[in-house]
């Protein structure tokens, strides 16, 4: 059965200053802004949080590590084990590995690189790649991004630290595209499904198609200005999941107004009852 699992996404107000990283075009280099922001959850605490809440798994973005120096992700790792709770998936949100500029794309994929070496550290399971952000029909930037990906594969393999995409950015906005990554890795690769991704009339369809290839899914619900979720909206997501022999995490997403933990709830409300 599908297990209830949590992306730092959904705590992105909670968790303390935000890195994002960004491409200096003039100096050729990455560079980093730090947006400032109260801590009210810390990473290290977080595992045995979810713990009590009946979550096994975690999703943590890059941007959400207050440091990466080794002292500190052994600390992360053990308050992972301590708690019972699997570090499924490091997701690092930035880097164009289709970009038609060398310079950025070898930089890139070396930045991306870094983030294998922490999630192997770590103790993730995988780490996400985002495919690229050139247009879903650019066969060039399609072709570069399958390049990269297989160079990052094979960094990643002798670490034990499985490649995965997303349907998320451009590039793999499309299922056919997701798919043609995939049989170009010969499989070597996994998926991540984010159901907010998808352009609304080709939203189920495509999550139905890309379901048999999922190794994680984003259950990312739809709310109004309230921050209340559509329900129906979710279900209609999931029961495509339920249809399936999938047995992963639904990892929940909520990025609305109010309270993040009171969102996180809406929204587990709905997921739990597919993991029975």
């Amino acid at each position: 059965m599908p297990h209830l699992s949590l992306t730092t996404w959904s705590l992105h107000r909670e968790l303390g200053p935000l890195r994002w990283t960004f491409w200096d075009e003039n100096e050729k280099t990455h560079k980093t802004n730090i947006e400032q922001q109260p801590e009210n959850t810390t990473l290290l605490d977080l595992p045995s949080m979810l713990a009590k809440q009946q979550f096994q798994s975690l999703e943590v973005c890059h941007f959400h590590f207050p440091s990466v120096e080794n002292d500190y992700l052994l600390k992360l790792k053990h308050s992972f084990e301590k708690a019972g709770v699997h570090f499924h998936c490091l997701l690092v949100d930035y880097g164009d590995i289709s970009s038609p500029d060398e310079s950025r794309r070898i930089a890139d994929i070396e930045f991306i690189k870094k983030w294998v070496d922490i999630a192997s550290i770590v103790g993730a399971k995988s780490i996400r790649v985002i495919a690229g952000e050139a247009a879903p029909t650019d066969k060039e930037a399609l072709e570069r991004s399958k390049a990269s990906l297989k160079e990052l594969i094979e960094y990643a393999l002798p670490k034990q630290v499985r490649i995965v995409t997303e349907n998320f950015k451009a590039l793999s906005s499309t299922k056919e595209n997701c798919i043609e990554l995939l049989m170009e890795s010969e499989l070597k690769m996994g998926l991540t499904v984010d159901f907010g991704n998808f352009n609304r009339e080709v939203k189920y369809d495509s999550i139905k198609v890309l379901m048999p290839f999922a190794e994680s899914i984003h259950a990312k619900a739809n709310y109004d200005q309230n921050g209340n979720i559509d329900e129906a909206e979710l279900r209609q997501a999931l029961d495509i999941v339920a249809e399936t022999d999938y047995n992963g995490p639904i990892t929940l997403v909520y990025d609305g107004p109010g309270n993040l933990w009171d969102g996180i709830q809406k929204v587990k409300a709905v997921a739990e009852l597919y993991c029975k």
